[in-house]
């Protein structure tokens, strides 16, 4: 399992807000139940996170959570930014803003 896509799949729900499990998969070129694998390493390092099933629904994470930036080693933190610097160029404004928080 990469440690890798675990990031990138909370960083990805942090941002977006929520996603379904095929929508995660297809991002990340892996299979659902892969995602649904990924989401349990993820809830069982801490991080609050939870389904809805239905319209509307999806994979979340509690709102109030916010990554502690002292879970993350100098290097983590400069290879975030420099992700975020890279989507900074295709995405909008909420990506200059965390870069701006990050930085």
């Amino acid at each position: 399992m990469g440690q890798g896509r675990l990031f990138k799949i909370v960083y990805h729900l942090l941002d977006k807000g929520r996603a379904t499990a095929p929508e995660l998969a297809e991002k990340f070129e892996v299979s659902v139940r892969t995602i649904y694998r990924d989401l349990d390493a993820i809830s069982a390092a801490g991080i609050p996170i939870y389904t809805v099933q239905g319209k509307g629904g999806g994979i979340f994470i509690l709102p109030e959570f916010v990554l502690e930036k002292s879970l993350l080693t100098p290097q983590e933190k400069e290879q975030i930014l420099m992700a975020l610097q890279g989507l900074a160029a295709a995405e909008d404004s909420r990506t200059d803003e965390l870069i701006t928080k990050l930085g």
